[in-house]
């Protein structure tokens, strides 16, 4: 049973969140989807993922939050916490879920999203990532990808007619375009967060999970194929051994053999052992 709310309003952008309630003292699972902070919506994260989590005893809240370039990367982080905060006050007054036990969970650039709330000041009490990434500032997102330059040039011109002037929360396959472009000229930084790689270095620094991880960062759980051709696989490989550095419980699945969104194909077998793996791992530090 889905309820769909609105979890957060700015200027005229209503910001919504999908909650599949499963009763009192659920733990929670927060998911954030993907889209390179670009494109997307909550409407990514496929049924039976959803249907696998509540079945187990999961509440989970599938949200949406603005995207870029429209809205200003700070603004973008600001509604993962805000949400969080949600969760934990003003959703207690429908539902009566265990906002002590709650994990963020998310996919590609929702799993940076994901690693990023554990360096905030109120973390989650777990963090999944599928195929995420923990360092912005590394050299695959400076440089133009291999990959992507294979594909069919995109000009600037042509990548921006595919953004607007106002914010949103949902952004179509048309934006990927814009995406495109970025990865192809290596500039995503500059275009999603309006600074400059080197100039704004401090305050990007703040925003890059690899150089906040703490003592008190949440046990994370790392999903990722090593074939990734959109995010390399070394960017999971990096925060885990960065998470198990300071003393943080940390696992790496390595899906071998698998590309980017490997989690579509639910029916593998191998991503439905990864999908236990997970079950258990929440289990551990939600369940106790």
């Amino acid at each position: 049973m889905k309820e769909t709310r609105i979890y957060k309003q700015v200027n005229n952008c209503s910001i919504y969140a999908d909650i599949y309630y499963q009763g009192a003292n659920s733990p929670i699972i927060l998911y954030i989807h993907g889209g390179a902070l670009i494109f997307g919506s909550r409407d990514w994260l496929p049924s039976e993922q959803i249907d696998f989590f509540t079945r187990s005893g999961f509440s989970v809240v599938n949200i949406d939050y603005r995207l870029a370039p429209e809205t200003e990367f700070e603004c973008i982080i600001e509604d993962i916490k805000d949400a969080m905060d949600w969760v934990r006050t003003k959703a207690t007054e429908w539902y009566d879920f265990d906002i002590e036990n709650m994990a963020v969970m998310g996919s590609s650039a929702g799993g940076y999203l994901s690693l990023l709330t554990g360096t905030m000041d109120i973390k989650p009490k777990a963090i999944v990532s599928f195929y995420g990434y923990g360092d912005i500032l590394g050299e695959w997102y400076a440089q133009p990808s291999e990959f992507y330059c294979k594909k069919p040039r995109i000009n600037r011109g042509s990548a921006i007619k595919q953004i607007g002037d106002e914010e949103i929360t949902a952004g179509n396959w048309n934006r990927f375009e814009f995406y495109l472009y970025c990865r192809q000229q290596g500039v995503w930084i500059q275009e999603v967060t309006g600074m400059d790689r080197i100039h704004d270095l401090d305050k990007l620094t703040k925003f890059n999970p690899i150089n906040n991880v703490s003592i008190d960062y949440p046990p994370t759980l790392f999903l990722h194929g090593d074939q990734d051709t959109d995010v390399p696989y070394e960017q999971s490989v990096i925060m885990h051994e960065q998470l198990k550095g300071k003393g943080v419980f940390s696992r790496l699945i390595t899906m071998e053999g698998a590309d980017h969104a490997f989690d579509r194909n639910f029916k593998d077998p191998t991503v439905q052992r990864a999908f236990h793996d997970v079950l258990e791992f929440l289990k551990t530090y939600l369940c106790k």
